[in-house]
């Protein structure tokens, strides 16, 4: 939220919320909605300017600098916070056992609840066992607050208890509080079983210390705090659990540049509970810590507090607290928690901070050279490619591999097809942005019923540090090649360029389809509609809004997930089933939005349509955001193609509506398919992973004063 000169900050993540714990037995009380406990990281880390990267790591290399994903290249990073907590210990869980589910990740917790505990409804269990296996503050408020959540979903009956295996409920606690605490569970009707431990658990029932059998329906599995399973694969000095042991500064033993907070990390002079209560006091020297690592001045140490101010939830509208040897249990008490937990909240949940990003650094000159003296310098290109794998085709006698002004190709047809593009990059994730960069050059002449051979990167890097810059590209052009790769596809050379934004597009030459005469004409094109034909569209629309809303960070985790799936979806396979039922004319929906482009079908084949605009698919928060009046610079003008349409003054008021002039990135496919093929097009694309593929219309003939496009 403070943004370090010359520095990019990334956020890497496996979901795109985070959870607050402290608030997720208020969410089964009843308390709170989900919303209030959660983070959205993607409007979250838009707010800021970061980038945000959703993938599992695999390693971390501290002495290389850089970070190993399961599904995009390596990351070299200058330094890296590790905070990703703790997990409970379910070394006696040896099988996988639908009916345990451990509280942690928490951003999961509640889904996971409601399928049990719709699979509890779904077996006629009228009165189920619900045990806690573990104490301590987590597994405790969770058993005050389960009752609620219960009750909510239609249980009146039911028995929980907590199995523990220490001598208090809540460890480091006084005396009173722990009374407080027994008495507080017994009014809840709340059996604890002390000193007992689950030493193996069956699909119905456990086993615990001492011969004794418990039954259960639905196991919430809250023992004591083991380190993530990724800390496994790192060679880093670990405390006996696996945590990641620290100096006083918060920076891992072996290495300067990494450090270590909150449950992950483990002070190794000064031990503390993993508790997130500690983490909360590390983050203030955390961050000051990372502006001196940058400013190359001594650190300064963490000092764990001795005294603080403990609140449990009883999910009855009161807190059992602690405080400085005083221990109560009262609704005031509550209405404490309840105002800490929401203020803290509200600092990370405000996302209409103003985009700040990597800020300029002091040292450099103002203004920046322009023409061919904004070029990226050529030992930077270089260590780039020299990090990139990049397959070089048959076809391509000079390439890559052996750089000369230009490449050379050998086509294998007479006609060449070609084509160019490029945007500004949608989003943050530089690996992202070229994946869909990629796709987007294709998708032209996917449609066009071409193979692509060869393409030329075009691409502008943000002024910057030349290692920011060169992380950046590797990034680009590795998520570019996953996409070229796939489809036979040669990166052969570009240019790259400095300038105020990151930009990525390309050049695509291609050769006509096997498939098509046998001269290597080109059959696949927008002007070979046939009155009748069914219009079919791949993919949903309101990208353009989506992506309008996510420059102001307005835009939710869940609506930018599901767009972020489509834009990386290729169209090859789409345009490819087309030509395999023999579709003469489609196009890909980009720029100009659907109405846009069924306009230019339509003018070029001397047809008509009708269109149904309630089966237009529509991404999931699209209506809302345009409702809003939220939408993309370009869809003003693309409402030029309003003239073309005929439609009633309600339907002119929709949201879908409205969308028919929205411009699509990485959009779908509209084909014109004859009508006896329809059903099996649109059944082969929901099973070849477009499920919302639907007919949105007809072509029919045209007389000479009607409009091209009239709204059903």
């Amino acid at each position: 939220m403070g943004p370090l000169e010359r520095t990019e900050l990334v956020c890497i993540s496996d979901a795109l919320i985070a959870s607050y714990s402290g608030m997720v037995p208020g969410v089964l009380a009843g308390n709170y909605t989900r919303d209030q406990m959660n983070i959205d990281l993607v409007r979250f880390t838009k707010s800021v300017g970061g980038w945000l990267i959703r993938d599992r790591v695999l390693t971390i290399d501290p002495e290389a600098r850089s970070i190993e994903f399961e599904n995009r290249p390596p990351l070299s990073f200058d330094l890296l916070s590790i905070g990703i907590g703790s997990r409970p210990d379910k070394s006696v869980i040896t099988q996988d056992l639908p009916k345990v589910l451990p509280i942690k990740p928490m951003q999961t917790l509640l889904d996971r609840m409601e399928i049990g505990v719709t699979e509890l409804q779904n077996q006629k269990i009228r009165a189920p066992r619900i045990v806690v296996v573990g104490g301590g503050t987590g597994g405790i408020e969770i058993a005050f607050c389960i009752p609620n959540f219960l009750r909510s979903r239609g249980f009146e009956n039911y028995e929980i208890t907590v199995v523990h295996s220490g001598e208090k409920l809540s460890s480091g606690v006084l005396d009173s509080t722990e009374r407080k605490i027994r008495q507080a569970l017994q009014a809840k009707g709340v059996k604890v079983l002390d000193g007992c431990r689950a030493e193996k658990i069956l699909p119905d029932r456990m086993e615990l210390t001492g011969g004794r059998e418990l039954d259960y329906d639905l196991a919430l599995w809250a023992t004591s705090a083991v380190a993530p399973e990724l800390f496994q694969q790192l060679d880093f000095p670990k405390d006996e659990k696996g945590f990641l042991l620290t100096r006083p500064t918060l920076q891992a033993l072996n290495s300067d540049a990494v450090f270590v907070v909150g449950d992950s990390g483990t002070l190794e002079q000064n031990p503390t509970p993993k508790a997130g209560l500690y983490a909360v006091r590390q983050g203030p020297i955390l961050w000051e810590n990372i502006r001196r690592f940058f400013g190359q001045v001594p650190l300064v140490e963490y000092r764990p507090q001795k005294n603080f101010l403990k609140l449990i939830n009883t999910g009855d509208g009161k807190a059992i607290g602690e405080y400085k040897g005083f221990s109560f249990w009262n609704k005031w008490a509550w209405k404490l928690k309840n105002r800490i937990d929401t203020r803290f909240m509200s600092k990370y949940q405000d996302y209409n901070r103003p985009m700040s990003g990597m800020t300029p650094s002091t040292d450099e000159p103002e203004m920046r050279c322009l023409g061919c003296g904004g070029k990226i310098g050529g030992s930077l290109l270089s260590r780039v490619l020299k990090r990139l794998d990049v397959p070089q085709g048959e076809d391509v006698l000079v390439g890559l591999d052996q750089p000369d002004d230009c490449a050379v190709m050998r086509p294998s047809t007479e006609n060449v097809v070609l084509t160019t593009d490029f945007f500004a990059a949608p989003v943050d994730d530089p690996y992202l942005a070229g994946r869909i960069g990629a796709l987007n050059s294709l998708s032209d002449v996917f449609v066009m019923g071409a193979d692509p051979t060869a393409a030329l990167a075009i691409i502008t890097l943000p002024h910057g540090r030349e290692k920011n810059q060169e992380e950046l590209l590797f990034q680009v052009l590795s998520g570019s090649l996953h996409e070229l790769r796939k489809c036979g596809c040669s990166l052969v050379g570009g240019h790259t360029i400095e300038g105020p934004q990151l930009t990525v597009g390309f050049t695509i030459m291609a050769e006509p389809h096997s498939a098509g005469s046998s001269d290597g004409s080109i059959e696949f094109t927008k002007g070979n509609l046939q009155a009748g034909d069914r219009l079919i569209l791949t993919k949903p629309i309101g990208s353009g809004a989506i992506l309008a809303a996510h420059m102001n960070a307005e835009c939710e985790h869940e609506t930018m997930r599901v767009l972020c799936e489509s834009m990386t979806l290729g169209n090859q396979q789409a345009a490819q089933i087309g030509r395999n039922h023999g579709v003469q004319a489609m196009t890909d929906v980009t720029g100009f939005g659907l109405a846009g482009h069924l306009v230019e079908m339509l003018k070029a084949s001397q047809l008509a349509a009708d269109l149904s605009l309630g089966e237009i698919p529509l991404f999931p928060g699209a209506a809302d955001l345009l409702a809003r009046g939220i939408q993309s610079t370009l869809a003003p003008a693309n409402r030029d193609a309003e003239i073309r349409i005929e439609a009633r003054e309600p339907q002119r008021n929709l949201p879908a509506y409205s969308a028919l002039f929205d411009p699509q990135t990485c959009g779908g496919v509209l084909l014109g398919v004859p009508e006896k093929d329809c059903a099996s097009v649109l059944s082969l694309l929901v099973e070849t992973g477009h499920p919302h593929a639907r007919e949105i219309g007809q072509v029919r003939e045209r007389k000479s004063d009607e409009t091209l496009i009239r709204i059903c």
